[in-house]
């Protein structure tokens, strides 16, 4: 008899969720399985991205309220539980050179202090597998990377008796992933689709950009068939009204199109403390049937 399954997902701001896995937690709801979001700034130094909201004076002048009332939203949509971290917004620098970090950010606290209160998330909520960012981030966010960095070292952390011993029982997570949001394989086959039927693409100026970068491809180890829930997970993106434009790109693709193009999530598998077979199609396999016991 298997235990219950329990996924957590850690994201730098409130969106990411939904922008980033979002169907695959879905699918894992309605399968019964335990899915926990941390979450580990507010967002209060995001763009209004919307230009139906941009301008708004009370937008602005409360945006850490509006997106944590966003997140809850997107929170009910998906069926998943819902955690703050508690930092403060890095901001995207922009220029050359680039500003200096605001001071009291999270991209700029210390790696093992910020790692604290994720390795208390995961010993009370005690997830089976966790899903994180690469080390670059996925994209090279301030916030990205430091959500990368803590959920490194809580993954070991919190299992360790020896670490943290004052932030409750020791539980070792068995599998760490990174999310392949945008992998260029999916772009690239979307772009195709758009072109060849004659309509215009988004994504053209994306491919030239990558390939004048010379970036190679990350693995793609774990492909979660979860097209199903592609509605879902454009609902709860919509959620975040601050951060998404109904009408605009993202949201041009037909999801019948995008479930035949391309209907996986994608996934690298960075850790495992247990056995399994490469490719994936299951971020709990080689889980399911040897759970420890609750």
């Amino acid at each position: 008899m298997t235990e219950q399954l329990r996924l957590m997902a850690v994201h730098a701001h409130p969106d990411d969720e939904s922008s980033k896995g979002a169907a695959t937690m879905a699918m894992y709801v309605d399968q019964g399985v335990d899915v926990l979001v941390a979450t580990c700034t507010g967002g209060e130094r995001g763009s209004i991205l919307n230009p139906k909201l941009q301008g708004d004076p009370w937008v602005e002048e409360n945006i850490h309220e509006v997106r944590r009332k966003e997140m809850d939203t997107a929170r009910e949509i998906l069926g998943v539980e819902q955690a703050w971290l508690g930092f403060v917004d890095s901001g995207l620098p922009e220029g050359d050179p680039l500003p200096p970090l605001p001071e009291g950010c999270f991209a700029l606290e210390d790696v093992a202090v910020a790692a604290a209160p994720l390795v208390k998330l995961i010993r009370e909520f005690r997830p089976h597998v966790i899903t994180t960012y690469d080390e670059n981030g996925g994209y090279p966010h301030p916030d990205h990377i430091m959500t990368h960095k803590i959920s490194m070292l809580a993954f070991d952390a919190a299992g360790d008796p020896d670490a943290y011993p004052e932030l409750g029982e020791p539980w070792q997570p068995s599998k760490l992933y990174y999310n392949h949001g945008f992998p260029m394989g999916r772009i690239r086959a979307l772009h195709a689709y758009l072109t060849e039927h004659g309509h215009d693409s988004p994504y053209g100026e994306w491919i030239a950009g990558w390939e004048k970068s010379g970036r190679t491809e990350r693995e793609i180890t774990t492909r979660v068939a979860c097209g199903d829930w592609f509605e879902t997970r454009d609902r709860a993106l919509i959620a975040h009204a601050t951060q998404i434009d109904p009408d605009g790109p993202w949201f041009r693709v037909p999801l019948d199109v995008q479930r035949d193009v391309w209907p996986t999530e994608d996934y690298e598998l960075a850790r495992s403390l247990v056995d399994t077979d490469l490719p994936e199609d299951d971020l709990f396999a080689g889980l399911r049937v040897s759970t420890r016991t609750a």
